[in-house]
C-alpha cells in the first residue's frame, strides 16, 4: 500500500472508492451550504453535484479537496480529508465546537473525514494514512494536524466514525486538547 496526495492523476481512483462505499458525500459535506434537509436530498437526488465540485476543486488545486488516497496498485483503498481548519467554518461552528479556545487556525490542518473500502478495513489502512498526514502536511505549510472523532464506551458502526475513530489518534501521537464527551478535540504538533 502506498500513501499518496490526491490528484487529477487520481480522480477515477478516488470516485471508484466513494462508489464502492456506497458513499455520494464526495467530502462535500463541510463546503455545503444549504440547511440539512437539503443535504439529504442532494446525497439522494444528486450525489454527482457533489463529485463533479470536488473534481472541479481537484483541477483548480483548491485547498479544499486536499486529501490523502491510501493506494494498492492503480485501487484506492482508502480516503482522508485532510485540509486546513479555516475552510472548514461548518466543522468549527458547531455548537459543541464553536465555544472551544481552538486558537490560531493559520497552518492547522484538520482530518475531516476518513474512508475505507469495506473489504479493507480493519487491515491499517486508517492508520498508514493517518501516520502519512504528518509529512504531507509539513509539505503544504502546516503545523500542526487536528483530529474530531466522536468518543464512545461502545464500539462504533463503521459508518458513525466517519471522523476515525478516537483510539486511531490516540495510538498516533495526537493528545485530547479540548472538548468534552463524546466530541473531544485531539492535536499533534509537528516538528519543523
Amino acid at each position: 500500500m502506498q500513501v499518496v496526495a490526491l490528484d487529477a492523476g487520481h480522480c477515477t481512483a478516488f470516485c471508484l472508492l466513494f462508489e464502492a462505499c456506497g458513499s455520494g458525500c464526495y467530502c462535500r459535506y463541510w463546503h455545503f451550504s444549504g440547511h440539512k434537509n437539503d443535504w439529504l436530498a442532494r446525497l439522494a437526488e444528486r450525489p454527482d453535484a457533489n463529485r463533479d465540485e470536488l473534481l472541479r476543486d481537484v483541477q483548480r488545486h483548491d485547498p479544499d479537496a486536499r486529501g490523502l488516497l491510501a493506494m494498492e496498485s492503480r485501487d484506492a483503498v482508502g480516503w482522508m480529508k485532510l485540509v486546513p481548519r479555516a475552510r472548514l467554518r461548518k466543522l468549527t461552528r458547531l455548537p459543541v465546537y464553536r465555544n472551544l479556545p481552538l486558537g490560531d487556525s493559520e497552518g492547522v490542518y484538520v482530518v475531516a473525514c476518513l474512508l475505507v473500502r469495506p473489504k479493507h478495513r480493519r487491515r491499517g489502512v486508517a492508520r498508514a494514512l493517518v501516520l502519512s498526514a504528518d509529512e504531507h502536511v509539513r509539505s503544504w505549510g502546516g503545523r500542526a494536524i487536528e483530529a474530531y472523532p466522536r468518543h464512545a464506551e461502545a464500539p462504533l458502526h463503521d459508518e458513525e466514525a466517519w471522523m476515525g475513530p478516537e483510539k486511531l489518534y490516540r495510538g498516533s501521537g495526537y493528545t485530547a486538547i479540548l472538548g468534552e464527551d463524546p466530541y473531544p478535540v485531539y492535536r499533534k504538533e509537528l516538528d519543523g
